[in-house]
């Protein structure tokens, strides 16, 4: 992932650059290669529509591009917040299995899956109906609490560009596009169903990815839906 831009690098919003100023979203632009965790300058064009005032919200970006940001659900996208273990069982099980992903944001030890608008409302019921640990079926293991972020809530942002190894909020799959793809509460339901029995068949197991830390892009976005 690219290393910060320094705090004094400006941009104008209009587009007219300052004296020996760099374009970060003309750097975001001329990046090539599928890189998971790498923001483009389309996916901060989506992101930055979830604002209220989407060319005030890229202005900041560009004036303050080390600082990640704080943008509303509801509208744009939901965010499911889970524990990080879990949440990287879930992104295995969608990019092995599934559809893919949308974006993914790790953030204080925990994982924010970008979902389809609407999925905040309905995933809590969809889990209770499964009945956890009950029933005929096949053995279910827990699903830990799933924080679901809609209308009238808040998330941060990890920023367009992050440096390697930090310990603040960054993008394992980050926006590419500025209409991407983003999972439904059926899709992210499946997941927690296919990783909570498959903790049950293999008892305590063992952790499925390295430590969070090592950053791996693990992640063929080129494939994503």
């Amino acid at each position: 992932m690219s290393a910060w831009l320094k705090d004094e690098t400006t941009l104008q919003a209009d587009g007219a650059a300052a004296p020996h100023a760099v374009d970060i979203f003309a750097l975001l632009r001329d990046q090539t290669g599928a890189q998971a965790a790498q923001v483009t300058a389309a996916g901060a064009a989506w992101l930055a529509g979830a604002s209220a005032y989407p060319r005030s919200t890229l202005a900041q970006w560009e004036e303050r591009p080390a600082s990640p940001g704080v943008l509303p659900c509801g509208s744009q996208f939901d965010v499911v917040n889970v524990p990080a273990l879990f949440g990287r069982r879930m992104l295995e099980r969608l990019w092995a299995e599934g559809p893919g992903t949308g974006p993914v944001a790790v953030h204080r030890g925990r994982m924010l899956l970008f979902a389809a608008p609407g999925t905040a409302q309905r995933l809590p019921s969809l889990l209770a109906w499964e009945e956890w640990g009950t029933g005929g079926g096949a053995p279910r293991g827990e699903v830990p609490p799933l924080l679901c972020h809609g209308t009238g809530d808040a998330v941060t942002v990890p920023p367009l560009t992050c440096p390697s190894g930090g310990s603040g909020p960054r993008w394992l799959v980050a926006p590419d596009t500025r209409n991407p793809w983003l999972p439904g509460p059926d899709v992210l339901l499946w997941a927690c169903v296919r990783v909570s029995r498959s903790a049950v068949s293999q008892g305590s197991g063992h952790a499925i990815f390295p430590r969070a830390d090592q950053g791996a892009n693990v992640y063929d976005v080129s494939r994503r839906r």
